[in-house]
């Protein structure tokens, strides 16, 4: 094996769980109160946009995984398909918005876990520890996010009983979908995207997935599949007990669903649910960024320092160690909602470029119908200029800082 050469020890199922984990995360627990926000009861047309499009992406990123089994992801895509520069937008975008992903999920297991004063300090601390977790090796990652992943979902199951048994809540019947308008819809589309964007974990983890060709493509989509009826399960849930304006209200929403059904003895449940959740996603998390930030060093698109692989563990270690320091720093520095919406917006030029790299593939490479990518591509776009402005300019600042960045590099490589 190259020195600088992944090992493929994930099957089928570690691939779907790791998929799951992402998706089934903090964000089932989180983005129902903005998206409510933003939408009112709209957002479950919200979330029905964000799924077409998130599928759109998501066979675009099976059909790119099977002709370009590699760690990297949409980076390392972009740049086959594309362009150099292309698969730079892709991974910059990726690495930037995602280790602001990873502050907002350890800070929404804190939220969960602890009194407020502690909440920053014990963010820090799960990163740390989860970061050691990932250094161990894939196969210690998997089998985490396996027991994580039943935790949630059993947490999750717990919740929709609860409001099965629980009356309507008074101005929501189903009704009211469209008052927010188009833009609110639009917007909360954007903000619940967030959250389905895990199924990317699978495929940045690519040069460590047995049979690759058949394994992520399958893994891709029988995760999103999953992760799509638990997040309309659980929303309906949710705005069935609080309502649109108690959805927006509520911190953590799923919980506040639970304590008003009358199932207070099920909340501390939730809570345990949802702070594993969003360990499950900080782990899966570390472990894609950390391989697109290999990807990236390996080309020399980040400092090649970053590209050594531990040779006992075998996975990119200082890459990964890199992405938990940054992450620790965010978790002082940033908010929870405005680290969703940061990350939607690169997440969601992440996914264009995947859309657009698809566009290009023929011949036996083409797995699912042009039209996927078109709309794949499509929705992305409007969907991330819906987004609260204040997330649209520090993305459009984060990509020229990288633009900046590699344009440096590049004259300073040619002239030395």
């Amino acid at each position: 094996m190259a020195d600088n050469a992944l090992a493929r020890r994930l099957n089928l199922g570690d691939a779907v769980f790791i998929g799951l984990g992402s998706m089934i995360g903090a964000g089932v627990f989180a983005v129902f109160a903005p998206a409510a926000a933003a939408a009112g009861a709209g957002l479950l047309i919200g979330l029905a946009i964000a799924a077409v499009v998130a599928f759109g992406n998501a066979t675009s990123s099976a059909q790119l995984a099977a002709a370009h089994p590699t760690s990297g992801g949409t980076y390392a895509y972009g740049r086959a398909e594309l362009g150099h520069w292309w698969g730079f937008l892709a991974g910059w975008g990726f690495v930037v918005g995602k280790t602001a992903s990873c502050a907002a999920m350890a800070l929404t297991f804190a939220a969960y876990a602890v009194p407020t004063a502690w909440q920053r300090p014990v963010a820090a601390a799960a990163i740390a520890g989860l970061v050691t977790v990932n250094l161990l090796g894939v196969t210690r990652t998997a089998q985490l996010t396996r027991v994580i992943v039943v935790i949630a979902l059993l947490a999750l199951a717990a919740a929709v009983a609860a409001a099965v048994g629980a009356p309507v809540h008074t101005g929501w019947e189903g009704g009211a979908l469209l008052d927010a308008g188009a833009y609110g819809i639009l917007q909360s589309a954007g903000l619940i995207f967030f959250a389905f964007a895990g199924y990317a974990r699978i495929a940045t983890m690519g040069e460590e997935v047995r049979d690759p060709q058949r394994t992520i493509p399958r893994a891709i989509v029988l995760a999103f599949a999953v992760a799509l009826v638990v997040y309309g399960t659980v929303a309906t849930a949710v705005l069935w007990v609080l309502g649109p304006a108690g959805t927006a209200a509520a911190a953590d929403p799923v919980a506040a669903a639970v304590a008003a059904s009358g199932w207070a003895w099920a909340e501390p449940l939730v809570r345990i649910g949802a702070a594993a959740a969003a360990l499950g996603a900080l782990l899966a998390l570390i472990a894609g960024i950390g391989r697109t930030t290999f990807a990236m060093a390996r080309e020399g698109d980040l400092p090649r320092l970053l590209a050594a692989v531990h040779p006992r563990s075998h996975v990119p270690h200082r890459a990964e160690l890199a992405t938990g320091a940054v992450a620790v720093a965010l978790v002082l520095l940033i908010d929870l909602r405005g680290a969703i919406g940061f990350s939607s917006f690169g997440v969601l030029v992440y996914y264009l470029i995947a859309n657009l790299a698809a566009l290009r593939q023929h011949g036996r490479a083409r797995r699912f119908p042009r039209a996927l990518q078109v709309v794949g591509a499509a929705g992305c776009a409007g969907l991330a200029f819906t987004l609260p402005w204040q997330s649209v300019v520090g993305g459009v600042a984060v990509f020229a800082v990288g633009v900046g960045y590699r344009a440096v590099r590049l004259r300073v490589t040619r002239g030395s």
